[in-house]
């Protein structure tokens, strides 16, 4: 038996051919965008749009042709901001933010962007950043956990809040052992925390972050190299800390000194490390979670705000693993 379909018209005023034309993209590719992702059809003539689908789908459609016309008063749409509006309306159970909806509390000016969290997780984890000493953000590729660290450490570096920022990775794929790449220990860490510096690029610009770089307010170390450190007055970011043994974590949290902050992040169903060993992120989700002065954010597949296909392919892998599980403790029972 088919679902039962219904439709919603939605009037757009003023009837502007320019706003019109930005809102449904070159050959309609954001109206086409917009019917893949919810499974509708939409019908235009004009400045009048018929939205056809399932009835929460139709209506979710129509409210996000309401809020894309919205913002053609003074941005020009490209397909990842409607993607960015699908995947905000999909996270809120089809509530669509407009801009000025938007938590603005929660976002983070940068001299190159003001960045806006995405979905109420987003916004949950950067009041964390914000609110604790040592805040840690678990959660699949794509949920923004590394982009919102490192806006949330230049904007206490801009605000004095902190003297440097560190950015730490653990160098897995080379076994910690770095002697044998060239150049000196930036040059070496540098392919490991590349998401940061991208991150950082995006904010401040790459001329500024060089700059930065060789005064030593931005600093790039391996996580073998923080041991025996104290760290006064810095914003110090863990990325992949899934590859973490219990040993390095417990080592790296107690690296931090007076007036600094640090954000772990990390993806559990990520970890590489050899021989089926313990991650230390997975362990300190039980180790600390009582212990005041830290939090824990969790996210899930629909908060990926990358390409479409990220979540999908996020969400096959989550299903394939749950199968696996399911299968195993059905093997593992004893036979009567």
């Amino acid at each position: 038996m088919n679902a039962v379909q219904i439709s919603r018209d939605v009037v757009l005023e003023p009837a502007d051919n320019n706003r019109l034309a930005n809102l449904c993209g070159q050959f309609d590719e954001h109206l086409r965008q917009i019917e893949r992702r919810l499974n509708v059809d939409i019908a235009s003539r004009g400045n009048h749009f018929r939205v056809t689908g399932q009835p929460g789908a139709a209506q979710i459609g129509s409210d996000i042709l309401r809020s894309l016309f919205r913002m053609t008063d003074n941005e020009r749409l490209d397909p990842e901001r409607v993607h960015i509006m699908l995947q905000e309306s999909l996270m809120n159970d089809g509530e669509v933010a407009s801009q000025s909806s938007t938590n603005d509390d929660a976002a983070i000016q940068t001299e190159r962007k003001l960045i806006r969290p995405r979905g109420a997780n987003q916004t949950a984890y950067v009041n964390s950043i914000r609110s604790h000493d040592i805040a840690f953000g678990i959660g699949p590729a794509g949920t923004g956990k590394t982009y919102l660290a490192v806006a949330c450490a230049i904007e206490a570096l801009t605000s004095d809040d902190v003297r440097r920022i560190i950015l730490v990775r653990p160098a897995v794929e080379a076994g910690e052992r770095l002697g044998f790449l060239p150049g000196d220990m930036s040059q070496k860490v540098d392919p490991y925390l590349r998401p940061m510096y991208d991150a950082l690029y995006d904010m401040i610009g790459a001329d500024k972050v060089a700059r930065l770089i060789e005064r030593n307010v931005i600093e790039v170390a391996p996580l073998a190299f923080m041991r025996g450190r104290s760290l006064n007055e810095s914003f110090v970011i863990l990325d992949e800390a899934q590859n973490t043994s219990v040993e390095q974590m417990k080592m790296f949290l107690t690296r931090i000194g007076f007036g600094s902050r640090a954000v772990v992040t990390g993806d559990i169903t990520q970890i590489d490390l050899p021989n089926a060993q313990l991650s230390g992120l997975k362990n300190a989700i039980s180790v600390l979670e009582d212990v005041d002065g830290i939090d824990f954010s969790f996210f899930n597949p629909r908060d990926v705000v990358r390409h479409a296909l990220v979540q999908r392919v996020v969400e096959a892998y989550e299903s394939d693993d749950n199968r696996s599980n399911t299968t195993h403790s059905a093997q593992s029972k004893p036979k009567r």
